[in-house]
């Protein structure tokens, strides 16, 4: 299996809607990523990853044995906090696993601290979604704590992790 990040293009808000505008993928993610999410939904955010500072944003799509599978990002911290960068991720459900996430969370990892002079990535999973979680600790990502009802997600208080990983040399 060929796991593949690129460059976003304007041909992939197809594939995108399709497997965005799923309940399970939604539900787990910010109230930014909108459900249901129509074309036009992917059409948009595809023009802001390609408009995006590289300095500041790494937008990926990823691929699959060539056919689009998700997203992954890292968002560069402002002012003191320009040495991390936070991660994100999704993936339509047929790619759920089969250690894609585990993959493409390691080559984003590696091509963020190559890009960019950081020291940390971080990522805030909720706490009920074990599977990204564990995609984290599969990365060396160490847990450094639980945020008590820290995110609200369709009206329901919640927990969420948060996750890091150190830049060793």
């Amino acid at each position: 299996m060929e796991i593949l990040l690129r460059p976003w293009r304007e041909a992939d808000a197809a594939a995108c809607a399709v497997l965005a505008n799923d309940e399970g993928v939604a539900a787990n993610l910010r109230d930014v990523f909108p459900h249901p999410y129509a074309e036009q939904d992917a059409r948009d955010f595809i023009a802001l990853c390609l408009a995006a500072d590289p300095d500041e944003a790494l937008f990926r799509a990823i691929e699959v044995d060539g056919a689009f599978a998700g997203s992954v990002t890292l968002t560069r911290g402002p002012d003191v906090a320009r040495k991390s960068a936070e991660l994100g991720y999704w993936f339509g459900r047929p790619f759920w696993g089969k250690g894609i996430a585990t993959e493409a969370v390691r080559q984003m990892c590696m091509l963020g601290f190559a890009e960019w002079d950081i020291v940390r990535i971080f990522a805030e999973p909720f706490s009920r979604n074990r599977a990204s979680c564990r995609v984290l600790e599969k990365n060396g990502f160490q847990h450094e704590g639980t945020k008590r009802l820290s995110v609200c997600k369709r009206g329901k208080l919640m927990d969420s992790e948060l996750y890091a990983l150190i830049k060793t040399r």
